[in-house]
């Protein structure tokens, strides 16, 4: 699995430098996942990534000066900066889930519809496994 997420990652990596994307897998991250949870805070969204609140602070600054993120000041906490898209993140978005999805075509190819949803159903089985393991081993501590 890690060898499939690893060659996923390195490819998606090498076809976005080729169409002129410069970023790296990290900024890609950044940007998809705050294109779900916009308006979110600078430590929740370096908790979803699961990352230090200074390594998305480097992040930030790379795709702010890029023109796609802003941050703007938290209306009930001043020390609070709420983080969003701009509108020339969107095409670059686009453009990075169609990039995505090509890849992940030629990853499944040869791959018929119905074992490619076992392994969809295998895979979320072992996430939900593991997210309660986690749980488990929260409560415990």
């Amino acid at each position: 699995m890690h060898d499939v997420a690893r060659l996923l990652r390195k490819q998606f990596e090498q076809r976005a430098r080729a169409f002129g994307m410069g970023f790296t897998r990290a900024h890609w991250s950044v940007l998809s996942h705050l294109s779900r949870h916009e308006g979110i805070h600078q430590a929740g969204l370096a908790e979803i990534l699961e990352i230090e609140p200074i390594s998305l602070v480097r992040l930030l600054d790379r795709l702010e000066s890029d023109g796609l993120v802003e941050r703007r000041p938290d209306p009930r906490d001043r020390r609070t900066r709420r983080l969003y898209l701009t509108p020339a993140a969107h095409p670059v978005l686009t453009n990075m889930r169609a990039l995505g999805a090509a890849v992940r075509q030629e990853a499944l190819a040869g791959i018929n519809r119905a074992d490619q949803e076992k392994l969809v159903a295998a895979l979320q089985v072992m996430k939900a496994n593991l997210l309660q393991g986690d749980a488990e081993d929260a409560g415990n501590g």
